[in-house]
């Protein structure tokens, strides 16, 4: 009798261990880039990226300097005028962007820079706890390249 208990505590602890592994296996591999990151430069933000029907998105969600002449920083150099008035905490800064498995890259998206007002064509690599993520206009090899870090 004492065996039995042995055997199944054994196996239930085996057959736990397999499934949660399978579990974290199952993951999806699209969501290595969902979490918050610091953006590059002296005047940086953070930035939460967040899956949404299979597209990736990402938010500002802290500002280094959040007052800018004394008043909340918004997003004056947007070219809707409409919305020039909006706080730069909480804009949607990142759009559309999908997973391409096999080149290990998050792609077809947008990008806006509140500062100068502009949105570009953008792609995303991801490499440890670090994200290349390169603005372009037109083509990917005339832009530029910032590297941000995981802060969660």
């Amino acid at each position: 009798m004492m065996k039995k208990t042995a055997f199944f505590t054994l196996l239930i602890v085996t057959l736990s261990s397999l499934v949660f592994t399978s579990f974290r296996l199952l993951k999806n591999p699209a969501d290595a880039i969902t979490g918050t990151w610091l953006t590059a430069g002296d005047d940086n933000a953070k930035v939460e990226i967040y899956e949404s029907h299979s597209k990736y998105y990402g938010k500002i969600v802290w500002l280094k300097n959040p007052i800018r002449e004394g008043k909340k920083a918004l997003d004056v150099n947007n070219p809707d005028k409409n919305k020039r008035n909006n706080p730069i905490i909480g804009l949607q800064i990142i759009s559309g962007f999908e997973f391409n498995a096999d080149d290990n890259i998050w792609e077809n998206g947008k990008i806006y820079d509140p500062q100068s007002g502009k949105t570009y064509s953008c792609n995303i690599r991801k490499e440890g706890n670090k994200l290349k993520v390169r603005g372009y206009i037109g083509f990917s090899l005339l832009g530029r390249t910032e590297i941000w870090t995981k802060t969660d």
